[in-house]
């Protein structure tokens, strides 16, 4: 009989030892690894992009992204464009970078220009990125940089 009583009273313990976690804790764990990450570089231009998202609650994305390399006459040489559209609860990561890739004497790829986003909340995003080879400014686009 004192066995079975010592038996009650540790799964007694155990369950209301739960019960008492920070409301934090079961979010955290709910949330844990819920991640979308979409990552895309064109060797050819030197142009990356990367949109990512963290801690989600709420996600409804569109992204379309395109990619062309040389040797095609409408693009002039190569091309990155991406369009992003995305409701979110969480936090996002949204960022692109043109490098030279012609490397230089050193052997590395000089960074031309890049973009960083870090958004955390409720949040909406619509953004166009356009990332073309011997491209010219002025031309049509939200995001310009010149590849090369």
């Amino acid at each position: 009989m004192r066995k079975k009583v010592i038996c009650i009273l540790l799964l007694f313990m155990l369950g209301t030892a739960s019960a008492d976690m920070p409301l934090g804790f079961y979010m955290a764990m709910n949330n844990a690894d819920q991640k979308e990450v979409l990552c895309v570089k064109n060797y050819d231009t030197g142009a990356t992009m990367t949109e990512a998202y963290t801690d989600i609650e709420h996600l409804e994305r569109n992204t379309e992204v395109v990619t062309r390399s040389g040797g095609f006459e409408s693009s002039g040489g190569g091309a990155l464009e991406a369009s992003i559209n995305s409701n979110v609860i969480g936090k996002a990561h949204i960022a692109w970078q043109s490098v030279d890739p012609n490397p230089d004497s050193k052997g590395r790829h000089p960074i031309i220009g890049r973009s960083i986003e870090d958004l955390t909340g409720v949040f909406s995003i619509e953004k166009f990125i356009q990332l073309w080879a011997d491209s010219q400014p002025g031309e049509i686009s939200i995001d310009w940089l010149p590849c090369n």
